[in-house]
């Protein structure tokens, strides 16, 4: 069978799993996270498998941990999205790398810098995952008292956006003459100023680095808000989304793209990739069994943490055995707030019952065969609820070793999924186009300008 559409796979690494009970799986390798040669070989794992990028989250610090949950931590520590993909560029060849950078703490003249570096060094395979950041914690270490409030943030981001995006159209892709006889390196007449002023930002520009292969390394949105639905339709090529329910995700597929031919921006060119939890059994109880041992390995200490940094609010000194009492609002993730009071609500689970779900992931997960997993994941694709998935593996490396071995084959089969990459970039793997410059005539055969940088 050959299926009129297939689907686009990442794999989530945060650092290595978002489950905070895997790296005391017996088979799991503690210190994953912040292993290179693993994460290197897992990078090559994953090329050889044809997924379309690796994407690596971010903390910015050491989270506010009370000890006992503290010790109980393995994201820790965890190399610099940056300097580890950059890395990882020189161990890979087609997988893409996709970096989260918050538009909260960061610059944009550092960030636009340091993706258009990436997007040089790997031949055009950068990612920017765009965040607002909404763990408080973090704004201490950037000379905040407090979290700049929820809409702030995505005005700053929306701004933060425009400037990178601007600084990467600094130069046209034929500015670069190179021409040693005449002594001409760059064509002044083909770079421009931005000379930006706004709300947050006055940023002159230009950017002292050739524009990116891809024209704008890929933009990835992961908010779920209505400010982050907003912003994902404006802006976004790819959405991280978060939906739980095959109906929830078929809602939120249809509003984000439904927002989009109003801003003139045809639905195509986004790409939405929930996110899911995948556990590979010989049968679907065997499976279950699995992530049952897994979730076993959660420790409260770090379940009760983890629910109470969802919710934006410390729900630590209330009854375990108790009902989630009312939570007031915050300036943390709405939409991860939503998914927790909406989760006890609906299975009337105790504030324990809560923690362990928060702890061992408590959103869309696909437990069983690999034919079972391909039919839930097929059915995603066709209804339509997604354009594929950012994958999260129980533990490391046994559980993205059975995924690839095991799930990856019946895709194929089914024609769901590549069986080789066609093109070189990110952009050509998800099937986006190469954006032109803004500031310059389209000059090359393309449309896109001649390339030659």
């Amino acid at each position: 069978m050959t299926a009129s559409r297939q689907l686009h796979l990442g794999a989530f690494m945060r650092p290595v799993s978002i489950h905070t009970g895997a790296w005391r799986h017996p088979d799991a390798v503690p210190d994953a996270n912040f292993n290179f040669p693993l994460l290197r070989r897992l990078a090559q794992r994953l090329e050889a498998a044809c997924f379309d990028a690796f994407f690596m989250a971010d903390h910015l610090g050491v989270l506010n941990l009370p000890p006992q949950a503290l010790k109980r931590s393995h994201t820790v520590t965890s190399f610099e999205p940056f300097t580890l993909l950059s890395a990882l560029a020189g161990a890979t060849e087609r997988i893409g790398l996709v970096a989260t950078a918050s538009t909260s703490f960061e610059e944009p003249f550092h960030v636009a810098r340091r993706f258009a570096s990436l997007d040089h060094l790997s031949g055009g395979r950068a990612g920017w995952n765009i965040v607002t950041t909404a763990n408080p914690d973090s704004a201490l270490n950037f000379g905040y008292e407090e979290q700049p409030d929820h809409a702030a943030r995505y005005r700053r981001a929306r701004e933060f956006y425009d400037v990178v995006t601007g600084l990467w159209d600094s130069f046209a892709d034929d500015a670069f003459i190179r021409d040693a006889g005449e002594g001409i390196y760059v064509d002044p007449d083909r770079m421009h100023v931005l000379d930006h002023r706004g709300e947050h930002f006055r940023v002159r520009g230009p950017l002292n680095i050739a524009r990116p292969v891809q024209g704008w390394p890929v933009i990835v949105q992961a908010g779920s808000s209505e400010p982050g639905r907003q912003l994902a339709a404006e802006t976004a090529e790819v959405v991280f989304a978060a939906e739980a329910t095959l109906e929830s995700g078929r809602r939120f597929y249809a509003d984000v793209k439904g927002r989009m031919p109003a801003l003139g921006r045809d639905p195509d060119g986004l790409k939405i990739l929930p996110a899911a939890f995948v556990v590979v059994g010989d049968s679907v109880e065997d499976a279950r069994e699995k992530r049952r041992r897994l979730d076993a390995l959660v420790h409260y200490d770090s379940g009760i943490h983890s629910l109470s940094g969802m919710l934006g609010h410390d729900v630590s000194g209330y009854d375990p055995d108790g009902p989630l009492p009312p939570i007031p609002d915050t300036n943390a993730s709405k939409s991860g707030r939503e998914r927790m009071v909406t989760l006890a609500r609906d299975e009337n689970l105790s504030i324990r019952q809560l923690a362990a779900r928060a702890g061992s992931y408590g959103g869309l997960a696909f437990v069983g065969t690999a034919e079972t997993i391909a039919d839930e994941m097929e059915r995603w694709l066709t209804e339509p609820a997604c354009d594929g998935f950012n994958l999260m593996f129980p533990h490391i490396p046994g559980g993205l070793e059975e995924f690839v071995d095991r799930v990856i084959p019946e895709l194929q089969r089914r024609g769901l999924f590549r069986r080789r990459y066609e093109g070189t970039t990110l952009r050509e793997h998800l099937g986006l186009p190469r954006p032109g410059n803004r500031f310059f005539p389209a000059s090359g055969p393309d449309g896109t300008g001649t390339g030659a940088v």
